[in-house]
């Protein structure tokens, strides 16, 4: 099981509350910080994340942890009838619903306050479930995975994006120097919120990546787990099937 990291080491609220007022405090800014502490190099990760999941042609797609909407608005060009982008903070999801209008696709994308660990769908609702850099956020991480197993119709694919650490000594050095020291910086300089980007750092760094989350999935139920490693290391794209 992962290690419990919090954005708020103080606060009396549980991990779901806090990371909610975390990012409703960074929502205006999430964007501009995300292409900025990534060097543009989430956007190449995100169209990845499209062509494995439109290889399979599905219908129904629910993207969990949706945040202001930019891989739900990716799927919104693919042949996909139905697009439902899910979050737990308000206020990425405003930015994100203004996006969509902004787009003219809110016939095909519906954005939805939801908790990932108790979704409110009936079981095999979707074709596709994705993820992007949000599963180390769950609270609950078997529990939420579960959830997205119940919801997934069977022969659905899971896809995940989520942050991991190189395994080579030169990037990995370089990526926890990064995480540790610049990217707090970064975060208090352009959103006032280092604490924000602190806990985002060391969640990385304490959250299981590659062999040790697809054995995670294999425990819920998937098959064919895959993992491909991103950009020397620092991210890594998950598949899986139901």
């Amino acid at each position: 099981m992962a290690k419990q990291v919090l954005p708020y080491k103080d606060s009396d609220q549980n991990k779901k509350e806090q990371v909610r007022q975390m990012f409703d405090t960074i929502s205006g800014k999430y964007d501009g910080l995300n292409r900025l502490i990534t060097f543009g190099t989430d956007t190449f990760w995100r169209k990845r994340i499209i062509r494995l999941v439109s290889s399979q042609h599905p219908q129904s797609v629910l993207d969990i942890a949706t945040g202001t909407g930019d891989l739900a608005l990716a799927f919104g060009n693919t042949p996909a009838r139905e697009i439902v982008g899910l979050d737990l903070s308000p206020g990425m999801l405003e930015i994100g619903k203004k996006k969509v209008a902004s787009k003219g696709m809110q016939q095909k994308i519906s954005m939805v306050l939801g908790d990932s660990e108790a979704l409110e769908f009936e079981d095999q609702s979707f074709d596709a479930v994705t993820v992007a850099f949000g599963v180390r956020n769950f609270e609950n991480l078997e529990k939420g995975l579960s959830e997205i197993y119940r919801v997934l119709k069977p022969g659905g694919i899971l896809a995940i994006l989520e942050t991991s650490v190189p395994e080579k000594k030169f990037f990995k050095w370089g990526y926890q120097l990064y995480g540790k020291y610049a990217l707090p910086v970064l975060g208090k300089l352009f959103s006032a919120e280092g604490t924000a980007y602190s806990y985002l750092s060391e969640s990385a760094a304490a959250f299981p990546y590659g062999k040790e989350f697809n054995n995670i999935l294999g425990k819920i139920g998937f098959i064919g787990m895959k993992h491909e490693p991103q950009t020397f290391g620092v991210a890594t794209i998950y598949t899986a099937t139901k």
